[in-house]
Parts: C-alpha cells; structure tokens; sequence
C-alpha cells in the first residue's frame, strides 16, 4: 500500500509577488508599463529599463510601490551589469528578472528585410535578453526567476515576420539551454508567449477586417487578448507557486496554437 501523500500546513500563494526585487526591461510602454503596474500594485519593488528617460519616469510615477530607473540599451552588456549592480545596492539583490523589451520590424518579406534591420532586430530580442539574463543571474541568489516575454510567431510565423520570429523562436532556445545550465544555482527561467492581443502593435491586424477574421479564426476563444489576460502569467511565474517550473513556455493565446 502507497504511502500517503504529504499535506503541507500552507501552500505558497500563486502569484504573490509582494517584496520581490523585479527588474523589467522595456518597461516605459506596451507590456513593460504594464507588467510593471501589475508587480508594483501587488507589492513588488520595480526596476525599470528602457532607452527613453521621458517614459520611464512616466511610468515610475505612476507606479504605487518603490520604484528604480535604469536608462539605457539592452544590448549593452555593461549597462545590463550596471543594472544589477545598481538594483542591488539600492535593494540588497534580484528576485525577478523579465527580458521584455522588444522590436517589430515593419512587416517585409525576406527581399525587402534589409541587414541592419535583421541584426538589429537579432540583437535587441535576443542578444539583450541573453545579455540581462547573464547579468541577473551573476547577483541572483536560490529561487531566482528570469522570464523571457517571446510570442505565439515564435512557434506559428507570419508572411513578412520572419526576423521577428526567429528572434522569439530563438528566445525558447535560449531559455531551455539557461534553465540547465542555471538550475545549479536554484535560478528557474521561463518564457510567457502572448498571442494576438488588442493593443497599438496589433493595429494593423486589428484594424483590418480580413486579417483580423484570419486571426480570430485561428483563436480558439475567438477573441483578442485584453491586457488583463497577460500580467497573471508573468506573476505566477515569479511567484513561490512555480518554484518547480523551468525551462518551459506558457502560452497565454487563447487557444491560437490549436486551431
């Protein structure tokens, strides 16, 4: 007869963020700001990186809970090391780390995708998600979090998207291979792929009824995502609910990748 199993006397709060040490990079609009406001309203202290100072403090001031402003370009290793170190000395370490800043090119075909335009792409998406992952992980202690935002075109590309999906193709990658080598030291890394949500970067899908009725018709819910689908996932990812979690990708699509 099986031995039965252990019931703990508390079970740890999913998505209870509350004193976590968060740094969020392109965090002074879109989903940054709003996962920043999400962290801070649920007790968590908010690092902010973006390249535009004017956004930054935008968002910082609106933000309830303590907050840091961290200007700069993520594909500067040193200002992703200068980053870490300033959250710690202000904050005595790093929790949570969300690689979320991002770029979409106009949408163009393989042809008409200039090099620079790819590379910089590359380099924003990827490289800089790689670079604050290294940063965060040299000052994270046991039970750090590092999450990627990546995207549903990382696994189902669009005509015209193909440096933007394989920047988010290659965050998974990317995220696995971390969640090995970091797991020695307790760091746990996820991805969270947001789908087709209503917001000004989809505007051009949105806006247009034949691809917007493309998109829908691949959505199992039949709807846009609202901007109070996404921060959850973020949360319970950081959260002590999901100490056990690494290396994996939590879709928040609306059933996009089934139809």
């Amino acid at each position: 007869m099986s031995e039965p199993i252990e019931i703990p006397d508390v079970f740890p709060g999913v998505g209870d963020v509350s004193g976590k040490r968060v740094v969020i990079t392109g965090a002074g609009r879109g989903l940054g700001e709003l996962v920043a406001h999400a962290f801070s309203r649920s007790g968590a202290k908010v690092a902010l990186m973006a390249r535009t100072e004017r956004d930054l403090k935008s968002v910082a001031d609106a933000l309830p809970g303590p907050t840091l402003v961290f200007c700069g370009d993520v594909r500067d290793a040193d200002f992703n090391e200068a980053v870490a170190d300033g959250t710690v000395l202000e904050w005595g370490g790093v929790d949570v780390w969300i690689c979320n800043a991002g770029i979409s090119p106009i949408v163009a075909g393989p042809l008409d995708t200039a090099p620079e335009v790819w590379r910089e792409v590359i380099d924003v998406n990827l490289t800089g998600a790689f670079l604050g992952a290294r940063a965060a992980a040299r000052v994270m202690s046991d039970g750090g979090r590092l999450i990627f935002t990546g995207s549903v075109l990382g696994e189902r590309p669009c005509k015209g998207l193909a440096a933007y999906s394989a920047s988010k193709a290659g965050l998974v990658g990317l995220a696995k291979g971390l969640a090995l080598d970091l797991a020695p030291l307790g760091i746990t890394v996820n991805v969270v792929a947001p789908g087709w949500f209503d917001s000004p970067l989809a505007e051009a899908w949105t806006s247009n009824d034949q691809l917007s009725e493309f998109i829908l018709g691949h959505t199992a819910l039949k709807r846009w995502g609202q901007s109070t689908d996404l921060a959850g996932a973020f949360q319970f990812l950081a959260s002590d609910a999901a100490a056990f979690v690494t290396g994996t990708v939590l879709n928040v699509d609306g059933g996009y990748l089934l139809v």
